[in-house]
């Protein structure tokens, strides 16, 4: 059924998938969302299935229109700010989680941060002893040497003072080799982290065994400060929540992310944080977000990002469509455009408050957007590190992503999906599309979901075991 009358289907067309619903020239744009998706390879008619077959990207002028459609925030009254459950850190943020950090300075020195963390992950009396601490996690990677000291040094150097500085990690202990281009004392100096916490080297040290040893020392040491933390009301605003999409389908502009877009909206009005990234994912929609730039230099902050992804695809003889991933066409969606618009429906309406560099500490309120690749584990690290406590991954298709040390809520665009993958899917925004729920009330529920997860709620993932492997910053220039 279409307006008036209605359209025969020309074949069947599977879930997710498009039909034309009027004729379309050869050459002409095709729109979804009232925005351009494609063109015609050739002619369609209506009822015919349009995909890959029929619809080619091309280029095409967009209105950046700075701050057009920025509209104040409504904030809520003071005595209707809802509260969680975190933990209170010094610089004035909240944790939602309470780990201890071993970190890697490079991946010559990953397995001595992993037999570290394993100590204690393997001590039966960890739980008794220590209740109020969620666990020791080592933070490995695979740079660290053979990188170009000056961009992609910086960029991880960034990454692994964001996981020490995080609000749900209570202390830390930095390992390196002792002979690699990212040196842990020039790591210390450049982040301005503090000189209390243990950095060692193997080298220095005398070798794994005894690193081992040194470690385990000053994590014991770390522990029981770690556990005399205690949850404690704190406001919605001090929620910097992830926003990122995996495994996505023709469902995830319609249902999961739209959904999640009026939970952001509201997180903005309480006062939080919610940051939207993934920037080869908005490319084609960039425009619908300078529009609500709350200045023209935040606009030209993002253009700025977009046009380094086209030279940077150039570069390396690809394209930015090579986003869809196959995953994503055989779900329906059939180019970055088409995936772009679904994908910038979890930014809500708010106005676009900041731009942030890969994994640059977030401290904005309202509605932020950060410069990552469209990879999942590459894009949410660069998030978590900029200092997000909590994240809200839609899927599609059925990512299993976890983000420790933040809480990583996974809402299934689709019943069908969240009813096969039930042990992996927290939340269901498929209802929407059966009928049973309306866009207001999934919005809603994914915040109340939000508060809940922040206030101690294990996610699926977290019980699971899901996020130790998942640390993934983002490789960036070439290895020498």
């Amino acid at each position: 059924e279409f307006g008036d009358g209605g359209i025969n289907a020309a074949r069947a067309v599977t879930q997710g998938h498009k039909l034309a619903l009027r004729a379309i020239a050869a050459g002409a744009p095709l729109k979804k969302y009232g925005q351009i998706i494609g063109f015609a390879r050739g002619d369609i008619a209506p009822g015919d299935w349009v995909h890959t077959h029929n619809l080619e990207l091309k280029d095409f002028a967009r209105d950046y229109a700075f701050g057009v459609d920025a509209r104040p925030v409504d904030y809520v009254a003071p005595e209707k700010v809802r509260t969680f459950q975190g933990y209170a850190r010094s610089d004035g943020r909240a944790g939602t989680r309470n780990y201890v950090a071993v970190i890697s300075s490079v991946n010559c020195s990953a397995s001595v941060s992993q037999y570290v963390a394993r100590h204690f992950s393997n001590d039966a009396n960890f739980a008794r002893d220590y209740p109020h601490v969620d666990g020791v996690l080592a933070f490995t990677h695979k740079g660290g040497c053979g990188i170009s000291p000056d961009e992609p040094l910086l960029l991880l150097q960034r990454v692994l003072a964001g996981v020490a500085k995080h609000p749900n990690i209570s202390g830390y202990v930095l390992i390196g080799l002792g002979c690699e281009v990212n040196q842990v004392d020039g790591l210390v100096r450049s982040q301005n982290l503090p000189d209390g916490p243990a950095v060692l080297t193997i080298q220095r040290t005398g070798g794994i065994r005894k690193t081992v040893d040194a470690a385990i020392a000053a994590v014991n040491k770390i522990l029981p400060a770690a556990n005399a933390q205690r949850r404690s009301t704190q406001p919605a605003s001090k929620i910097i929540l992830a926003e990122n999409c995996g495994g996505s389908d023709g469902n995830s502009g319609i249902t999961a992310n739209p959904a999640l877009g009026l939970a952001s909206d509201e997180l903005v009005r309480q006062g939080g944080t919610s940051v939207l990234a993934e920037t080869p994912e908005i490319y084609g929609a960039e425009h619908l977000l300078t529009r609500r730039a709350l200045t023209r230099e935040i606009g030209e902050k993002l253009i700025e990002r977009v046009r380094w992804w086209e030279a940077h695809a150039k570069q390396h003889n690809a394209t930015i469509d090579n986003n869809p991933s196959p995953g994503n066409k055989e779900g329906g969606l059939t180019t970055i455009y088409e995936k772009s618009l679904g994908a910038v429906a979890k930014g809500g309406q708010s106005p676009l408050a900041a731009v942030y560099q890969y994994a640059e500490q977030i401290t904005a309120h309202g509605f932020c957007f950060m410069d990552t690749p469209g990879f999942d584990p590459v894009s949410m690290t660069g998030l978590m590190a900029g200092g997000c406590n909590v994240g809200v991954f839609t899927t599609g298709r059925g990512s299993v992503y976890g983000c420790k040390p933040a809480p990583c809520i996974k809402v299934a665009t689709n019943t069908a999906l969240y009813n096969h993958m039930i042990d992996d899917m927290d939340m269901n925004a498929g209802t929407i599309m059966d009928g049973t729920e309306t866009l207001a009330q999934v919005g809603a529920r994914i915040f109340e979901k939000i508060l809940s997860v922040a206030g101690g709620e294990k996610t699926k993932s977290e019980l699971a075991g899901i996020g130790d492997e998942e640390f993934a910053p983002w490789p960036l220039g070439p290895t020498f």
